[in-house]
């Protein structure tokens, strides 16, 4: 008899599990957790790139190699700009745990990361499954041009 493997815990699944951590064990580890949570974002940005037969960098901007994912999956398509604030978010709120340690709002600024890593994740992961999504966001080129965007746009 085959002995089942256990199924290996997705980026949403640890999601899921940090939100619902205690605010006492969120505190007591915040930041090891904002790590986690831009590794995870690091992760879903080199998905991209592999999915789109390029190799993710090792270099970082301003500091970050989340930054500099982003900068290089964006390159060549610029609806892929819609997550640029997403990745920045991610960062800002890493600074903001690792600045305040013994902050009493740290457990809600890592619930909050964690929510934006999530967005981060099903952008990327709807941008596999649709290569035009994002390119109706505030950020696309019609709109800071202020051209005409067809029916069912953002």
């Amino acid at each position: 008899m085959a002995t089942a493997v256990p199924a290996r815990e997705t980026p949403l699944d640890r999601l899921d599990a940090i939100v619902e951590l205690s605010d006492s064990a969120l505190t007591a580890s915040a930041p090891a957790v904002a790590d986690e949570l831009l590794a995870i974002g690091e992760e879903t940005l080199e998905r991209w790139l592999v999915a789109h037969g390029r190799t993710p960098t090792d270099a970082t901007v301003e500091g970050f190699r989340l930054l500099a994912l982003h900068r290089s999956a964006a390159r060549g398509d610029p609806s892929f700009n819609a997550c640029r604030e997403t990745c920045r978010e991610l960062v800002y709120a890493r600074n903001c745990i690792h600045a305040t340690r013994t902050s009493h709002d740290a457990a809600r600024r890592l619930r909050l990361a964690a929510m934006v890593a999530r967005h981060l994740i099903l952008f990327i992961d709807g941008k596999l499954e649709v290569a035009g999504l994002g390119e109706f966001c505030c950020s696309s080129r019609p709109l800071r041009l202020h051209e005409p965007v067809a029916a069912g746009g953002h």
